[in-house]
């Protein structure tokens, strides 16, 4: 029924959405003031097209009810990995201690970035395992998380294995309530919602995400795209170590492609200066040409690397030996030329002199381009098949951004496996408890989630369905809300303040088309959420517009100019002092509102005094203005909030899990 209705509300937004939007693109456009129209309009699009990938995500929601039985654990073998690298050692002990109470048989693991004596030694006297980087990360690309788990992937042998970051308190009935979904041999993940113990309801930093650990991945869940997140989730082994092979063999076509692009490039220049030079040499290049061009199509056409660069080397060998020949009778007439030139004995200087005029013949001689054919094929042989380059030849874990969970669980979808989400709490974790830190933590997230877009964008990825492609697409598309954010908030305050008209006119045209739209689309995400408390994050999407507008320009820098993030563990410890209000960190937010509200006062004013007779304009924009004001408050909210003094409390046995 929930769904039925979800689905209802849906193409009621959509269809009054397309209507309106359509109308203010092909109708009320003003073209006069096209500076500000044109930016509103794409706007409003960008806000569709949003609705759309929400409708979609939500036509689908798959709620699950109980988990499969799990396998027999005497035929299956689970790692339980905690990662951590400068997280206090008794915090990262506490995790350690409870993961080693859960119920299923397993090996617990500290993978300790940090390598520190002092956890090594806390985690020998837990009898816990530890594992930090081996020698072979040293002054090599550490790749911060995703490295550290490549490098554990090598030095255990689970079949399955539970990622937790250091502060995620396993209940000890997470792996009896995640294991049986992989009795279906496609799945490669589970995973399950992050919980935060040091929450309050009110949740004024929006770290508990009710929204998305709910029916957004339950939607994703549905299009068989649910999402890892980094932590509380289980992953196969054979579907990690797949996906590396298949990177190592991509890497090494890659490097094979290139040596084949610059030897023909050399072999290009060889050939048109063996034909200015009529050089008899001139086919043999030809033909070892002809080979690159066959052996990068056959790469290009899927044949099996090895039997494509043994066929091009046989081919190679083939023209150098001709060459070879053509070279030994080159050498014998020179020889031959040699002995005949005209040379007699220096008895001053006691040294042979050589005619001169025959020496420059000689040097003027046409020699053999073999040397080009041995160049060709010393590219194809140092092609580094070890990747010197990184520490391990093969990444599991995808490296090609800092939030490696994405990027993972979009190369295991594109490669055929299947993820479950299991909504149901089974750790209990720490939120950030100041805004700075929650910065910090959603400024990583928003910066990996655009590399993985600018690197490989889930709607060209071979092998995703269309609705995954779209399920990628939809939380990637989400960050970029921070420019559509700039241009509502600067809209009203050009019509107030100074009558810039971005619409042809505020009249009930306007009313008729936008409110159904808005009143659908509010509609709509009170049934999806029903029950669940959507609204912070309904705010923040909006209130840290300059954090996904730094988000956008700093993932785009690194990808186009190379140019470093950096990585930022997030401190799970509550920070020190901080008591003074934060007015850098809410500064754009603290000016767009002091501007919004005298934009409002001069709106009035004008109205007032006659200077503009449009209610429903003045009224429009001054309603947009409240709900613009609305949507920051949060954001003040946050630098004020003071997370609670713990209360000392008797260490107490893991619960049950909690079903959110």
């Amino acid at each position: 029924m929930r769904l039925a209705l979800t689905r209802v509300m849906v193409v009621l937004t959509l269809v009054s959405g397309t209507v309106y939007v359509s109308w203010r693109w092909f109708f009320s456009v003003n073209w006069e003031n096209w500076w500000i129209a044109v930016p509103l309009v794409m706007a409003e699009t960008y806000a569709l097209i949003d609705a759309f990938l929400f409708g979609i995500t939500m036509w689908r929601a798959r709620r699950r009810g109980e988990p499969p039985e799990p396998p027999d654990p005497r035929h299956t073998g689970v790692d339980v990995f905690i990662t951590t690298y400068n997280e206090p050692v008794d915090m990262v002990l506490a995790t350690a201690t409870a993961a080693q109470a859960i119920d299923y048989p397993h090996h617990t693991w500290i993978l300790d970035d940090g390598d520190r004596e002092e956890m090594e030694r806390a985690a020998q006297a837990a009898g816990v395992g530890y594992i930090t980087r081996s020698v072979d990360w040293v002054d090599q690309p550490r790749h911060a998380k995703a490295g550290n788990l490549n490098n554990a992937l090598f030095r255990t042998d689970g079949e399955f294995m539970l990622i937790l970051d250091a502060d995620q308190i396993p209940d000890r009935r997470i792996l009896h309530r995640t294991l049986g979904y992989f009795e279906d041999p496609a799945v490669a993940l589970v995973q399950t919602p992050q919980w935060f113990s040091n929450v309050t309801d009110s949740d004024p930093l929006g770290s508990q995400a009710p929204l998305f650990y709910g029916p957004i991945q339950e939607g994703k869940d549905g299009w068989n795209a649910a999402f890892f997140c980094g932590s509380n989730a289980v992953l196969r082994r054979e579907a990690l170590m797949q996906l590396g092979i298949v990177g190592y063999v991509r890497e090494t076509e890659r490097a094979v492609d290139r040596a084949l692009s610059a030897s023909g490039r050399l072999l290009n220049r060889s050939i048109r200066r063996a034909r200015r030079e009529e050089d008899p040499a001139g086919p043999v290049l030809v033909s070892v040409r002809d080979a690159v061009l066959q052996a990068r199509a056959e790469l290009d056409g899927g044949a099996p690397l090895a039997d494509v660069t043994y066929g091009f080397q046989r081919q190679v060998d083939s023209a150098a030996r001709t060459l070879v020949q053509d070279d030994f009778r080159a050498i014998a007439a020179d020889l031959a030329a040699i002995e005949d030139l005209p040379v007699e004995i220096d008895q001053e200087l006691g040294s042979v002199v050589i005619d001169e005029a025959a020496l420059t013949r000689l040097a003027e001689r046409d020699w053999s381009p073999l040397g080009a054919v041995e160049s060709v094929r010393e590219l194809i042989r140092v092609v580094d098949v070890d990747r010197s380059d990184e520490a391990q030849p093969m990444m599991p874990l995808a490296t090609v951004s800092v939030t490696e969970d994405m990027a993972t669980c979009m190369r295991l979808h594109a490669a055929g496996w299947s993820s479950v989400y299991h909504h149901e709490t089974l750790a209990h974790g720490l939120a950030p408890e100041d805004l700075r830190t929650m910065l910090q933590q959603r400024l990583r997230w928003a910066q990996g989630t655009l590399q993985v877009m600018l690197r490989e964008n889930p709607l060209v990825q071979k092998g995703l369905s269309v609705g995954q492609r779209l399920m990628y697409f939809a939380t990637m598309w989400s960050y970029l809300s921070g420019f559509a954010a700039v241009v509502f908030i600067a809209a009203p305050v050009l019509y107030l303040c100074f009558g810039v008209l971005p619409v042809n006119a505020y009249g009930l045209t306007f009313l008729a088309l936008f409110a159904p739209y808005i009143i659908f689309n509010q509609i709509m995400f009170f049934v999806v959420g029903y029950g669940v408390r959507t609204w912070r994050g309904h705010q923040y999407s909006l209130a840290l517009f300059p954090l996904w507008i730094r988000a956008c320009v700093t993932a785009a820098a690194n990808v186009w100019f190379g140019r470093p993030l950096g990585f930022v563990v997030t401190p799970k410890t509550r920070p020190v002092g901080g008591t003074r209000f934060p007015v850098r960190l809410v500064l754009p937010q603290l000016v767009a509102c002091v501007v919004l509200v005298l934009a409002c006062v001069v709106g009035v004013v004008r109205l007032w005094t006659g200077v503009t007779d449009s209610y429903i304009g003045t009224g429009v924009n001054v309603a947009w203005v409240a709900y613009d004001l609305l949507i920051l408050s949060v954001i003040f909210e946050a630098a004020l909030f003071r997370a609670p003094q713990p209360e000392p409390t008797e260490p107490t046995e893991p619960t049950e899990g909690q079903v959110v």
